[in-house]
């Protein structure tokens, strides 16, 4: 990982960014650092979605472009932001700037071999340094814990419940994980979710699952699909009121979230102090200061989406008021799930900067008690971009499943 320097910004905010210049690389397939984003000139996919972008109205200061992913979640969640701005009773016209990201093209690779988190978020970065738009806006677990230069977050708003949930297929009778039959298909694009579900329910197989959560619950309702339920992040849910599908919610010791899970984050040029006055406005300290926790676990462990790290975070009771008590549980699992490293820790805080302490502490007691062991051996198998060498290892712990389920059957007859 590049090296980084952390820029506080004018509102108390910790944004980290690359010290290196702000290099374009093509996204055709993207291995570079999250600080260096893609060239418009070598990448014609994203020069056409940039060209796309509805801008009808006269570029000018009393226009606020926000730029977003054109899925419906994430216009559910830009206009949350457009609406909290609007609420402040300001003197300026806000408009949405949908566009298609690099993750919403390819929509048949893994997740964690395309790239990791800047999937999402480098397009749109793009967008907003060539200042196509003034902000963007993000599910904050996409956002990689390294912004690239010249890019800060102003505003963390209100958490959404960030815990997973399980949605089962239409018409089915279970409510619980436990209640699924043996050799159950589970849908999911998360390493994490997967990884962690392998070490408690290593009789179910696990499929990938992509596409936007319409897409998602129609190949799971599909009579002659393969999935029996699905793990979706419940915050997506009750965002576009589907919260009616969510069977069971999934938490500790069953299932710690993503980092950032629940949180929406907008994103701003560093040097516009206009925006960062109006965005910083929307900012919710209890949520900012989690979620900062958080990253600073991850930015100190070197994760990303394709590595299995959950988190949860909580204010505890505190009898003095001077401090907030903010605890922090981490896990680390490997990718077949038979190994795992699991801290808990809560500290008085009183600062930003001591959430995030907390977080990079945690980090190395887990690096010190096996997590680095199992990071490493992650990153080989992504570095190498060998789609068919993680499919084959898949495919060995799936047939290994297969094979359980069947003994199992064989046993119970």
């Amino acid at each position: 990982m590049a090296a980084s320097s952390s820029m506080p910004s004018s509102n108390g905010h910790a944004s980290t960014s690359s010290s290196s210049n702000n290099a374009r690389v093509d996204l055709a397939h993207d291995t570079s650092p999250p600080s260096q984003l893609p060239s418009i000139s070598r990448n014609p996919s994203l020069a056409a979605a940039i060209q796309a972008i509805d801008i009808d109205t006269p570029h000018d200061s009393n226009v606020i472009r926000i730029g977003t992913r054109a899925s419906p979640l994430a216009l559910v969640q830009a206009n949350l932001v457009l609406n909290g701005l609007q609420a402040l009773g300001l003197p300026y016209h806000f408009k949405l700037a949908p566009m298609s990201v690099a993750g919403d093209r390819n929509k048949v690779e893994p997740l964690y071999l395309m790239g990791g988190k800047a999937l999402w978020t480098k397009d749109l970065e793009v967008a907003l340094v060539e200042n196509v738009v003034d902000c963007i806006v993000h599910s904050f677990k996409d956002v990689p814990t390294v912004l690239p230069d010249g890019c800060d977050i102003a505003a963390v708003i209100e958490r959404e419940d960030p815990r997973d949930a399980l949605v089962v297929k239409a018409g089915r009778s279970w409510k619980t994980l436990d209640d699924l039959p043996h050799g159950s298909c589970v849908g999911s694009s998360s390493v994490r979710r997967i990884a962690q579900l392998r070490r408690k329910f290593p009789h179910l197989v696990f499929q990938d699952c992509r596409g936007n959560i319409e897409t998602r619950l129609k190949k799971l309702d599909a009579e002659d699909g393969p999935f029996d339920a699905l793990i979706l992040a419940s915050a997506g849910l009750l965002r576009t009121n589907q919260d009616s599908r969510i069977t069971n919610y999934l938490s500790s010791p069953t299932m710690l979230h993503a980092t950032g899970q629940g949180a929406i984050a907008v994103e701003i040029r560093s040097s516009d102090s206009k925006m960062r006055d109006l965005v910083s406005r929307l900012n919710h300290q209890a949520t900012e200061w989690r979620t900062s926790c958080e990253r600073a676990l991850l930015r100190t462990l070197e994760g990303g989406c394709s590595v299995p790290v959950g988190v949860e975070t909580q204010y505890l009771v505190n009898p003095c008021p001077a401090f907030k008590k903010l605890e922090l549980r981490a896990i680390i699992v490997s990718l077949d799930g038979k190994t795992a490293i699991e801290h808990c820790e809560a500290r008085n805080v009183k600062t930003l900067k001591e959430a995030e302490q907390l977080g990079i502490d945690v980090a190395q007691i887990l690096i010190e008690g096996g997590g680095k062991a199992i990071l490493e051996e992650l990153g080989r198998i992504v570095a190498q971009k060998n789609v068919q060498g993680v499919n084959e290892q898949i495919a060995t712990l799936e047939k290994q499943r297969s094979e359980a389920t069947q003994q199992h059957e064989m046993e119970s007859a």
